[in-house]
């Protein structure tokens, strides 16, 4: 068995590739930037786990040393020529880390491209081929994967279509919708990658992957509509709707935002067709085949039902979301930081408390002010953030790196403590933290509103919305141990057992 790393663990991919990879028997080791977003994953006491930057050629270097097989599974969502900077930044260095320090193997996930790809107006589409080329020309033996779309619970491609299909019982789309594409299964996807790393060694190149069937986007989402029993869908393609007009469509209807948007609707304007099947000679297909596109639909909308997300596209860092750590004091941010500190007792116990608190966002909605929260969450949208729909993994539970709406789940200690980041646009950083403290009759309450402006801006959008905040954060505490009380009274997941 091999010493195998894997980039892009937070991510959809590299989440589900990482316990994979541990029960075929390898040692795994992941580079992340934030390695704490790791640390409520089951296998996360399994992997040795480094903090880096894989564009930073000492952490490259240190994260594959002794490794034999790397996997590079990562992708920018910056933009424009920004985006392929980084993209060729980040590869660049990594691949001379690897060559440097005798990796024996590199596998790559990258998009079906039209041949001339390298020409295409699409940054996006045109970064994905160079970063291919830039650590096949490494030296180092590299095996790349195209895939289309992939077909999910969680990726980013199924949701779109998944929200498309289910909000839109009619509508008028854009001429990309009857572009051909062949769509993959994620577990197809992710058994090409598992079994590329046994390949001999003398196999390389470029190898396209794909499901069973080639299909028209639109063909895609009146299957769709079958599979989950919907009616039948009304499409009008027209051609006046340009990649930016379509990713605004998309953002507006779909919890995908446009940033992301963009290059998934860039990627559907060419075919998606595998041009050779030489893959499917070195891994042969499983003795039950491929998974077709409908059986793929239904194991995704079941895990969606179940709430068995096991990794979400949403997972992985927002462009330009913030970072920082929590200020300890004011003088992080040059003196000043604004709380709103709301506290609460109840006779629930801390478990019940626990249970509410973990269960706010998504489809359980903020417990007070709807329509403010919606307005914000519109605004964020408008100016190309994410907005509330992004929604959440689980209804029930969170991990540390979960995406929550516009927040992220930075800290989460339960039964005491859970911090978000907020990730919507603002001129300045906010997080909304909760502490559960037991009492002598039940427990305490605290809910506690940061934020910490940049320049004037940002104190004037605090002061702005501060007079809303007396209808939001006093009744969100209340409705929470309100809720908490019709909840059981159990051992919250990822607690420490009681004595």
């Amino acid at each position: 068995m091999s010493t195998i790393l894997v980039t892009g663990a937070t991510g959809y991919i590299g989440g589900r590739l990482v316990p994979l990879l541990l029960d075929a028997g390898h040692q795994v080791r992941v580079l992340a930037r934030h390695p704490e977003r790791l640390r409520d994953r089951s296998w996360f006491d399994r992997v040795d786990v480094i903090a880096g930057d894989a564009g930073d050629p000492e952490a490259a270097h240190h994260a594959l040393a002794g490794v034999e097989v790397a996997y590079y599974l990562l992708h920018s969502l910056q933009r424009g020529d920004e985006l392929e900077r980084e993209e060729r930044r980040i590869a660049t260095n990594f691949s001379a880390a690897a060559r440097d320090e005798g990796v024996q193997r590199m596998i790559y996930l990258g998009g079906l491209a039209p041949v001339g790809a390298e020409r295409s107006a699409s940054p996006h589409m045109r970064s994905r081929v160079e970063v291919g080329r830039i650590l096949a020309a490494s030296g180092v033996p590299t095996i790349e994967l195209r895939a289309g779309v992939i077909i999910g619970s969680g990726s980013a491609s199924f949701e779109m279509l998944r929200y498309l299909t289910e909000r839109l019982p009619a509508m008028v789309t854009p001429r990309w919708v009857r572009q051909r594409t062949q769509p993959i299964a994620v577990r197809d996807v992710l058994r090409y990658l598992t079994s590329a790393a046994d390949l001999p060694p003398e196999v390389t190149g470029i190898f396209d992957i794909g499901g069973p069937e080639v299909l028209t986007y639109e063909e895609m989402m009146r299957r769709y509509a079958a599979v989950a029993g919907l009616g039948r869908r009304i499409i009008w393609p027209i051609n006046v709707l340009t990649p930016s007009l379509s990713s605004h469509w998309v953002g507006v209807v779909t919890p995908v935002p446009r940033s992301l948007a963009r290059p998934l609707v860039e990627s559907l304007r060419h075919p998606a067709v595998c041009r050779d099947d030489r893959i499917r000679r070195l891994i042969p297909d499983p003795p039950e085949g491929l998974l077709p596109f409908d059986r793929a639909v239904e194991l995704a909308l079941a895990r969606v039902r179940d709430r068995d997300v096991t990794t979400r596209w949403s997972s992985a860092s927002y462009p330009g979301a913030p970072s920082e750590p929590l200020p300890s004091d004011p003088e992080w941010s040059g003196g000043t930081i604004y709380t709103d500190v709301r506290v609460v007792e109840t006779s629930s116990s801390p478990q019940q408390v626990w249970r509410s608190v973990e269960r706010i966002g998504g489809a359980h909605g903020w417990k007070s002010a709807r329509l403010l929260w919606e307005i914000r969450g519109a605004m964020d949208r408008v100016v190309g953030g994410v907005g509330l729909r992004r929604g959440r993994r689980d209804p029930e539970r969170l991990r540390v790196g979960d995406a929550v709406d516009f927040w992220r789940v930075e800290e989460r200690i339960p039964p005491r403590l859970l911090r978000l980041r907020a990730e919507m646009k603002m001129p300045g950083l906010a997080w909304l933290e909760f502490t559960i403290d037991p009492t002598p009759d039940g427990a305490r309450l605290t809910q506690r509103a940061l934020f910490v402006p940049r320049g004037l801006s940002g104190h004037a959008y605090w002061w702005s919305v501060a007079p809303f905040h007396r209808f939001v954060f006093p009744a969100m505490a209340r409705h929470t141990v309100d809720e908490a009380g019709r909840l059981p009274d159990q051992q919250p997941d990822g607690a420490a057992p009681a004595a």
